[in-house]
């Protein structure tokens, strides 16, 4: 699956499931990390959790697994990892403390289709 299309595919999961101020940062030529980060805040660990476990299963039945999961014990803070995409899931409060999008502020934000 192409970078942008499974970006915005798992954003716009995201927005299904009811996750708040999804943003999808085009990190190509910024970053080499990944072409693109998703922020997406839950409501509570428990959504976070549960956020993870959607995409996680939307992205098996795609043939994608990913390389790596951090936070999800916490739930404050999930970052999944699929190579070119990137997806951080943040607790309000996480995410106005860390403020990501003030990092990454050069990156062009996509809108979600």
């Amino acid at each position: 699956m192409e970078s942008k299309v499974k970006a915005n595919s798992i954003a716009t999961l995201l927005d299904d499931k009811l996750a708040t101020d999804i943003v999808l940062l085009d990190m190509e030529g910024i970053s080499l990390l990944a072409d693109y980060y998703i922020v997406a805040t839950g409501k509570s660990t428990r959504q976070n959790k549960a956020l993870q476990g959607y995409i996680e299963e939307s992205m098996t039945k795609e043939g994608m697994e990913p390389l790596q999961i951090e936070g999800q014990r916490s739930g404050e803070w999930i970052l999944l990892d699929y190579g070119d995409v990137i997806i951080h899931l943040f607790t309000q409060e996480q995410r106005n403390y860390y403020d990501l999008e003030r990092l990454w502020k050069d990156a062009p934000k996509i809108e979600i289709s």
